[in-house]
């Protein structure tokens, strides 16, 4: 996630504050989500999932999925990622498919840029994840999400 921005971002529109921001919307992400909007310390987290513009992670990309617990057969990996989501926004979490464009950790209440709008948390949960890196072979296509 970048740190610079132009003068432009800093005007940007309010997009909310939160008591929990998490940039990322993989399994890692969605299930702090789940965790933070189930939250039994006197008051409500109430997250916010700054998601990106490809929800769901790597999973989303990942055919069978044989080695999660809770499914005998296997899972499809977009299957799995929906029902993450849907369990987080389930218990209150607002999910937004929207790339985080810069942060600010300098200040407090933390500051994050998505989707043109300037957004303000009490916490960040970094939860980016990774990306895949192509090598370009010949089968390298045909094989993608197998494993």
């Amino acid at each position: 996630m970048p740190r610079t921005g132009n003068a432009s971002s800093e005007m940007a529109e309010p997009g909310g504050h939160a008591k929990v921001v998490i940039a990322g919307s993989g399994p890692a992400g969605l299930t702090a989500a789940i965790y933070a909007a189930r939250a039994r310390s006197g008051y409500d987290l109430e997250p916010i999932v700054l998601a990106g513009s490809a929800p769901g992670g790597q999973l989303t990309i990942t055919s069978d999925v044989e080695n999660y617990p809770g499914f005998p057969d296997g899972v499809q990996g977009p299957e799995l990622m929906d029902l993450f989501r849907k369990q987080a926004e389930r218990f209150g979490t607002r999910v937004l498919d929207v790339d985080v464009d810069r942060v600010d950790l300098s200040v407090r209440p933390f500051r994050l840029w998505a989707g043109g709008k300037r957004y303000t948390a009490d916490s960040v949960i970094v939860a980016t994840g990774a990306s895949a890196l192509w090598l370009g072979l010949e089968n390298e296509t045909r094989l993608r999400g197998r494993g």
